[in-house]
């Protein structure tokens, strides 16, 4: 290895271990701004965000989303930021995007999920883990790129965003398509030790169930919509087992899977519901078409209530019926033939950091990175993370990070950015 290049990377390290202290501090501070999502009302994150990075001179652009097409989109407000730090002519412009808003704690929390707690070398709390801690990763990398290697060519943009949880189009989708960003390369928030070239698409539906409501002493002048719903239910779960058998190529995905996240409906005890509420969650591996997807799922609900209308004898005038909405479309990710540089170079700083190399793979999340991809940018998913997915506790209680895994990242990641402009 050229000593030159080996001088560098251990100066970056150095500096990352003399600042790491003041990097936790920043991630606690992003941590007690609560972002759940929903609501949604991630714009005072945004500017919390931006005041903290003004104060070692990193000017942050801040794009508010027109409230308008924040409100339909079931979010209350929403800034998006973007950070320049152009170094010269010539080279590589190379994004770094990671996202603010997190799903809301839930029950079963050990700690404050807004403390930002520090024990035994972790920190405690909602977006630790995904994908605050890479606001810290990806702020103290380009920090210690420009304190140490000091490029003279080419860019890194940081980018903030605040809807990843409902989709992204808000996010990165909304400041591509306004053509506010164009980078060459990117690397998104990650979540475990492996480096992510390619994942699963997602299919969101929102499917309402319409019978007739009745007093539940006359049940039979009602038609059941609960009833139908469990009809519906177990034949989405019968769809779900036959999933297994469906196989895909990408190392790291296995196969597609159903999941029924949300039932509502019903008004009192007393009353046969007349109205059911399902929202469901359809996972595809990168070689499924989502059209035939989608389309299969809708034959799949029809034939179900058709059966149930059958079986229970109702007409035409009582027949139990639904609407279904798609509430999401997040294509999967897969693997441009630019990413190669950001592939090779991230491996060969996370061997060097983490003692092992970090193996390039699929995960069966879906992210946002998804719409750089779809816009021609070769991108893959790196950032502070435990080994897996799960010892994070990411979107369960008691999320952390261990913290001597977000110093190794951001190590890897000043490494990585420092080969890249050169």
């Amino acid at each position: 290895m050229n000593p030159d290049a080996q001088a560098t990377y251990a100066a970056l390290d150095a500096w990352i271990d003399q600042h790491f202290d003041e990097q936790v501090e920043f991630l606690q501070q992003l941590v007690r701004v609560p972002t759940d999502t929903p609501p949604g009302n991630n714009a005072p994150h945004a500017e919390a965000v931006a005041e903290l990075l003004a104060a070692f001179g990193f000017e942050a652009e801040r794009h508010a989303v027109p409230p308008e097409a924040v409100r339909d989109y079931g979010l209350q407000s929403l800034t998006n930021l973007i950070v320049r730090r152009p170094y010269g002519d010539g080279g590589r412009t190379i994004a770094l995007n990671a996202h603010g808003d997190v799903v809301p704690p839930g029950e079963g929390w050990t700690r404050d999920p807004y403390g930002a707690e520090v024990e035994d070398g972790r920190m405690y709390g909602r977006a630790t883990a995904v994908s605050k801690s890479d606001f810290a990763t990806f702020t103290w990398a380009v920090r210690a790129l420009e304190a140490v290697a000091r490029p003279a060519r080419g860019a890194v943009e940081l980018h903030f965003t605040y809807d990843e949880e409902f989709g992204g189009l808000l996010g990165p989708g909304w400041l591509l398509e306004q053509g506010l960003t164009r980078p060459d390369l990117m690397i998104a928030a990650g979540f475990s030790y492996e480096v992510v070239t390619a994942h699963n698409g997602c299919l969101q539906m929102e499917i309402t169930v319409h019978g007739k409501m009745a007093h539940a002493a006359v049940p039979h002048t009602g038609v059941d919509a609960l009833q139908a719903a469990t009809a519906l239910m177990a034949a989405l779960y019968a769809e779900n087992g036959k999933y297994r058998s469906v196989r895909s190529q990408v190392a790291g995905i296995d196969h597609p899977y159903l999941n029924i996240g949300r039932i509502e409906g019903g008004t009192n005890t007393n009353v046969v519901p007349g109205k059911v509420v399902l929202k469901i969650d359809r996972r595809m591996i990168p070689e499924e078409d989502p059209a035939e997807v989608e389309a299969s799922l809708r034959a799949v609900i029809a034939q179900a209530v058709q059966q149930f209308n059958e079986d229970g004898g109702y007409g035409a005038e009582d027949a139990v019926r639904v609407d279904i909405r798609r509430l999401l479309l997040a294509r999967a990710m897969t693997p441009l033939p630019g990413n190669a540089p950001l592939v090779d170079a991230i491996q060969q700083h996370g061997e060097a950091v983490f003692g092992a190399r970090p193996p390039a793979v699929g995960t069966p999340l879906y992210t946002d990175v998804r719409l750089y991809v779809e816009h021609g940018i070769p991108g893959v998913i790196y950032g502070a993370g435990p080994r897996s997915v799960l010892e994070s506790h990411a979107k369960r209680a008691d999320e952390r990070i261990e913290l001597h895994d977000l110093r190794r990242a951001t190590q890897v990641v000043a490494r990585s950015l420092a080969d890249l402009l050169a």
